[in-house]
Parts: C-alpha cells; structure tokens; sequence
C-alpha cells in the first residue's frame, strides 16, 4: 500500500477515533441532538473524513472501502448543503457506518 494512502487511513482512524471520543459511552441521541457544539466537532470530523476518502479514491479508485463514495458525497453535503443536514443523518452515520468503516480502516493498515 502506498505510504500517502496509510497517511489518509490513519487521518481516518484518528477522526473516527475523535468522533467516539466526543459522543462517548452510553451513546444517547437526545444528549447528541441538545449539544451544538458536539454536532459541529462530529461534523467537522465527518468533512475530514470524506476529504480523506476522496484523496484515498484518487489514488486508489478500487480500495475496499465501503460507501466509500458515500462518504465523500456526506462531505459534500455537510459543507454546501449545511442547512439541510439534521442531527438525526449525522447520528445514523454514527450508529450504523461508523463502525464498520474503523474495522474496515483498521483491516486495511495491517496489511
């Protein structure tokens, strides 16, 4: 793998890491949806994400990465179309893609 692709996966890992971090444990939406602050640092870190990926797919058009397109295009949205975004997308993206793309992220550094 080339070495600019890790780069991108570590920045990956590292605002996945981030976002868990911020959200913490027990995961609860009301807290997520009451705190502006905590919506925004996710988001941010969401926007890095698909910066990220995007760079990745230019490099490697055919890297495992699932929805990684999807990611690029939530980026997207989050900065031209931030006044559509409501916490609930940003809280499904936590939940249920979030995991998934660590582990992905994860397999992909170890080898």
């Amino acid at each position: 793998m080339q070495r600019e692709i890790k780069k991108y996966l570590f920045d990956v890992e590292s605002c996945i890491e981030n976002i868990q971090t911020f959200v913490g444990e027990p995961k609860i939406f009301a807290s997520f949806e009451q705190n502006i602050m905590l919506q925004q640092a996710v988001e941010r870190n969401l926007e890095i994400i698909g910066e990220a990926v995007n760079s990745i797919l230019k490099i490697d058009p055919d890297i495992k990465i699932t929805g990684a397109r999807r990611m690029v295009d939530t980026r997207n949205k989050i900065i031209h179309g931030y006044d559509e975004i409501q916490p609930v997308q940003i809280w499904n993206i936590i939940i249920n893609h979030l995991p998934l793309l660590k582990q992905e992220v994860q397999t992909l550094l170890e080898n």
